[in-house]
């Protein structure tokens, strides 16, 4: 099951509220989640975010994966994000010459 940290849609036609949540990537965006994070609203100046940054960072070291928007806003208020590092290049590989070895008999006298 792949979970995502994405946001779901409340409030009236042109005055969105957003909900931070934990769903499995296959369900629709407003329906069931598994757990609430946080709510955003950008109508509000300067924008309101409310997170809590222990489920969130529970989360995130159990595998959720947030979108791009959630991740702007988790930097926002100051969650760790487990910046991953980056891969370690293979060790080159040497060539090994091999020398053929002559398979040509000389005849005997």
């Amino acid at each position: 099951m792949a979970v995502k940290m994405r946001l779901t849609r409340l409030g009236d036609k042109k005055s969105p509220f957003y909900r931070i949540v934990v769903a499995d990537s296959r369900v629709s965006r407003d329906k069931k989640y598994i757990d609430l994070v946080g709510t955003y609203n950008p109508l509000t100046t300067p924008e309101e975010v409310k997170i809590d940054v222990e489920k969130a960072q529970t989360w995130l070291k159990n595998g959720a994966q947030p979108t791009d928007t959630v991740k702007a806003l988790l930097k926002k208020s100051g969650v760790e994000l487990g910046k991953k590092k980056p891969a370690e290049k293979p060790a080159k590989a040497t060539k090994k010459t091999t020398t053929k070895k002559s398979t040509t008999k000389s005849k005997a006298e």
